[in-house]
Formats: structure tokens, C-alpha cells, sequence
């Protein structure tokens, strides 16, 4: 059976950015192939314009490939050097018109509301105004850093014209849906901040219309984990299973660093555990400079996708003391599902923003910032937990996890389009 022609574009941050959002692109990416999408397009930044920019990225020889069928397109920038800031937006709108001439119907699917979302909409406004009629349903997903770095920073600068653009292309999309359910609590009351201040009608829209879609996880890559590829693993980090707390995440004040390495040298198990930090970002230099002299703290700046199962499903514990800070507060915490899934010893975090909805009620939970509380409930887990309670964790922690699964998360997103789209 021929499928009849059908096109996803998801306007993302991609790979080799490291961030859960890249990985959620490219899961729903993988699953539209089994949807009937028969060709399925990233469109996003150039490797350059990433590296720019100074955002965490991974190593390039260290990315999964994509399935046939979808296709990673990185446009160059349009115009010259008195064209700053829009010739890479540019590059991408005129892309995206290119592809909505074509006769393929064709969902568009936004992540990161600044500037996706108004590169898509832009497009669509371009081909319609040209006499073509596309063929096309979009989707704008809020994803955290669209509340907590861009609507709140607003807000919290009084540019209330931005925070009304945004809201305004926002509501734009056929379909408008939140990471978490307190990433569409923050933009209903992000909402009613600007109506009070200038008379909007936005809060109501999106209490009406706000739907939300939690990350879609790929299931399979941490629940089919081989105990050999673990031991192999850590042998070749020089780590031992049970041997080591991890912390795999972006390298970060607000995710929490800062305090873990405080807590770590208040531990009673530092002795018998290793803490290691697996990841890159802004705060890396100064941990690094904090811990220079502790030899019972590892580095690993070079985790791929294939290592990181491997690396959660031998630790004794996993700990993300994420805290909320004006720049960033954690919507969800997809890593925190990711280490569920692989197994291993079991998760020290807290209760920002959307990490309860992540973790639901299996794991240790202490207040953002108390070093002390933190450093008390490592050595719980690691020194006093029995056996059959880690086990306990363990199970209904994966059971959890697999309700974020990706085939599930987007049947649910793409369920008003599915209905005209052949099944694989």
C-alpha cells in the first residue's frame, strides 16, 4: 500500500544541542515515520550559529543517526553582515515557505516559542499571501525556557510589547500546548499579569485552549540495557557499579551543582561512593575550580546518548538538586525519566516546577538549596536503604517513566491530525 504524501516540520533547537528538548524533536521525529508521515523534516540552526551562540553542545561524532526518512535541514543565513540577528530567522522562514509551496500536506510543529513559532507562522502568512494555499495545521509547544527565560524576563522588565507579541503568536496556532502541567499553570498566570497591566484578553484563551504534552522519552533505548555493556562502561571510566553518585545534566546553577558539590563533602558515604558530574555547561569551570583538590570527584564532559543509559543503570544514586532561579526553573526534568527507565540505584531531587510530575511519588525529595538535607538523603540512600526497598523504587519508578513513552505522547499530540493519516 502507497501512503498518501504527508509532511512534518518541527522548527527545534536539534541535535548536537544538549538539551531534552532536541531529544523530544527527535523522538517525535521517529515516530511520525510509524504514523503515516512519509517525510519528516528538523529544520533548524547551523552547526555555527550553535556554537556561537554558547550553547552546550555534543560532540559531533557522537550523535545517533536518524531514520530514513527524516531529514535534518540547517539553512544558511539570509543577507549580509548589516543583517545581524535576522539573517539566520530568515534563512529558516524562507526554507520553510519553499516547503509549503509544495502540494504535500504538511504539519508544522514549533518548539521553543522565540523564534519558532513566528518563523512558522510567517511562512504560512508568506505562502497563503503568494496565491498558494498550503495544505497545513501548526502546533506551537511552550517548552521551559519560553516561560521561565523569554514570557517571565518580560515581565519582569516590563517589555510588556513583547510579552504581548509573544502571547499573540502563540494563540496564532491551530494547536497550543504546554511541556508540563506547571509550564500551562506559569503561562495562564503569566497570562493574567499582562491583562491586568494592559487590558488583554489572553489568560482566558489560554485557560481555554492550553493543552499539555509531556515529553516524549524513547523507552526501548534505556529499558533493553545489557549488564555487560554497564560493566564495560564503567570500566572504562575506571568507576565500579554502586561505586559513584551521579549528576547528568547541564552543568548549571539552577540545576542544582553548586549545592551537591557542598553536600558531597559533607557526606558520610564520600568515602565509600565517588560523585561524578557528567556534562557540560556555563558553571563547569568554577565546579570544576571548586573541586580541583578532591580526588573522589570525576568529570565527564564526553557522554554520548549510548553511554548515559549505561552510566544512570550503575550508579548507587542519581541526584539533581535543581533549584528555581530568575533565568530557569526545571518544567519537567527529562532526565530524571531517562534514569527511572534505566534502573540503578535510586533518584535524589526536588520539587521545582515540574519535577513531581516527572517523578511522580518515587524519589527521595528534599528542598531546593538545603545542602545539609541534600547531604542527609545521599547517605540515606546510599548507606541505609535495604535492598528491597531500592527494588521497590526501582519498579515503580520505571512504571511511571513508561506512561511518557513516545509512541503514547504523540498520539496524543498529533490526535487531531492522525485521523487523516494512514497508518504505518
Amino acid at each position: 500500500m502507497r501512503h498518501r504524501p504527508r509532511r512534518l516540520v518541527i522548527a527545534v533547537r536539534a541535535d548536537p544541542v544538549i538539551c531534552g528538548h532536541s531529544g523530544e524533536a527527535r523522538n517525535l521525529a521517529e515516530v511520525a515515520l510509524t504514523r503515516g508521515f512519509t517525510d519528516v523534516r528538523l529544520l533548524t540552526w547551523p552547526i555555527s550559529a550553535l556554537e556561537a551562540a554558547g550553547l552546550p553542545l555534543k560532540r559531533l561524532d557522537g550523535l545517533l543517526p536518524y531514520s530514513p526518512g527524516i531529514t535534518v535541514e540547517r539553512p544558511e543565513p539570509v543577507g549580509d553582515y548589516r543583517v545581524p540577528d535576522g539573517r539566520y530567522v530568515a534563512g529558516l522562514t524562507g526554507r520553510l515557505v519553499e516547503l509549503l509551496a509544495e502540494p504535500i500536506p504538511t504539519v508544522c510543529l514549533s518548539m521553543y516559542l522565540v523564534p519558532h513559532t513566528a518563523v512558522i507562522l510567517d511562512a504560512v502568512g508568506a505562502v497563503r499571501a503568494a496565491g498558494f494555499a498550503p495544505d497545513v495545521h501548526t502546533i506551537a509547544k511552550a517548552v521551559g525556557s519560553d516561560v521561565t527565560n523569554v514570557i517571565k524576563s518580560c515581565l519582569r522588565d516590563g517589555s510588556f510589547g513583547a510579552a504581548i507579541a509573544l502571547f499573540t503568536t502563540f494563540l496564532a496556532n491551530d494547536e497550543v500546548t504546554a511541556v508540563s502541567e506547571y509550564t500551562r499553570d506559569e503561562i495562564i498566570a503569566s497570562a493574567e499579569e499582562v491583562d491586568a497591566k494592559h487590558g488583554t484578553h489572553f489568560a482566558e484563551q489560554c485557560r481555554r485552549r492550553v493543552t499539555v504534552s509531556y515529553p516524549p522519552i524513547d523507552t526501548s533505548a534505556y529499558l533493553d540495557i545489557e549488564e555487560s555493556a554497564v560493566d564495560a562502561a564503567l570500566a572504562a571510566r575506571g568507576l565500579a557499579r554502586d561505586g559513584y553518585i551521579l549528576f547528568l545534566s547541564r552543568v548549571t546553577r539552577a540545576k542544582g551543582i553548586y549545592d551537591l558539590i557542598m553536600a558531597y563533602g559533607q557526606m558520610r558515604c564520600r568515602s565509600d561512593v565517588k560523585l561524578v558530574v557528567a556534562g557540560t555547561g556555563p558553571a563547569l569551570q568554577h565546579v570544576r575550580a571548586m573541586a580541583a583538590e578532591d580526588e573522589q570527584v570525576i568529570f565527564l564532559s564526553d557522554v554520548d546518548d549510548t553511554e548515559k543509559g549505561l552510566l544512570m543503570r550503575g550508579c548507587a544514586a542519581y541526584v539533581l538538586p535543581t533549584k528555581p532561579e530568575p533565568e530557569f526553573v526545571e518544567t519537567f526534568g527529562i532526565a530524571l525519566t531517562e534514569k527511572m527507565l534505566a534502573g540503578g540505584g535510586p533518584i535524589i531531587t526536588t520539587l521545582t516546577g515540574g519535577t513531581g510530575e516527572a517523578v511522580g511519588d518515587t524519589a527521595i525529595i528534599v528542598e531546593p538549596g538545603d545542602v545539609v538535607a541534600l547531604a542527609a538523603a545521599v547517605d540515606t540512600a546510599v548507606l541505609e536503604m535495604p535492598a528491597e526497598e531500592r527494588a521497590d523504587r526501582e519498579r515503580r519508578a520505571r512504571a511511571h517513566a513508561l506512561t511518557f513513552d513516545r509512541a503514547r505522547v504523540f498520539d496524543d499530540l498529533f490526535r487531531p491530525v492522525l485521523s487523516n493519516t494512514e497508518p504505518a
